[in-house]
């Protein structure tokens, strides 16, 4: 089931970039929130190279219980600042900073483990109060502060839109997404913002349309969600 499934979402990405008319490469990772580690693992033997999960604790018992292919994990849910001790030593990137007391955190602890952690500055462009992220007044100030830290390497943004029935009306919250993206380019090095994250099995084709390269994909590829 999960080899059509991806096989599936893989050619709807396709589709979409094309009718953007895009030749870049996007990035797809794997949500496995509530899937067991067999999930992950046989997701990872039809190639899937990276995972995304919400929880640290979750995430740490499947990455010691892991047995495959080498795997990036990504955290992409809500990040607390006392989970940042066990966060930055499990994940190559962080896709959900949204606050200057998060970057100092992240600072103190990828320092004490000599790391310069990856991360993406996670904002509420459609300003959900259900949902986490910075304003879009407040990014200016949080993504110049996360360039003063020696231990943080801004990546790119991160953007959840709400859920529409119709996945069209997602698409002017990912526009001014991607408008925050190109512009934070001019803030950083050349080349160090590179990610833009949004779009998931609901809206992903639409957030590939419109300059999403990075989506996050759960149900459409593993089913629906396994509670125990």
């Amino acid at each position: 089931m999960i080899e059509a499934a991806l096989k599936e979402v893989r050619r709807r990405m396709d589709e979409a970039m094309a009718r953007a008319g895009r030749v870049d490469q996007a990035m797809l990772v794997a949500v496995t929130k509530n899937h067991p580690v067999s999930a992950v693992e046989e997701a990872a033997q039809l190639g899937v190279r990276v995972v995304g999960e919400n929880r640290v604790q979750e995430a740490k018992k499947k990455i010691l219980a892991y047995k495959g292919p080498a795997l990036e994990w990504h955290l992409i849910g809500h990040l607390q600042v006392n989970k940042v001790r066990q966060a930055v030593p499990l994940f190559s990137l962080i896709h959900s900073v949204d606050s200057c007391k998060l970057l100092d955190e992240i600072e103190r602890v990828a320092a004490k483990h000599d790391k310069v952690q990856d991360v993406l500055l996670q904002v509420n462009v459609a300003r959900e109060a259900s949902k986490s992220g910075m304003a879009v007044e407040e990014f200016p100030t949080v993504r110049d502060y996360a360039n003063t830290l020696p231990h943080v390497r801004v990546r790119g943004l991160m953007c959840m839109a709400p859920f529409f029935e119709d996945p069209e009306e997602a698409r002017p919250i990912f526009r001014v997404a991607d408008a925050l993206y190109e512009d934070m380019k001019q803030y950083f090095p050349a080349g160090q913002i590179k990610y833009l994250s949004m779009g998931m099995t609901h809206d992903f084709e639409v957030a590939l349309e419109e300059g999403a390269n990075i989506v996050r994909v759960g149900t459409a590829i593993f089913g629906e969600r396994v509670y125990d």
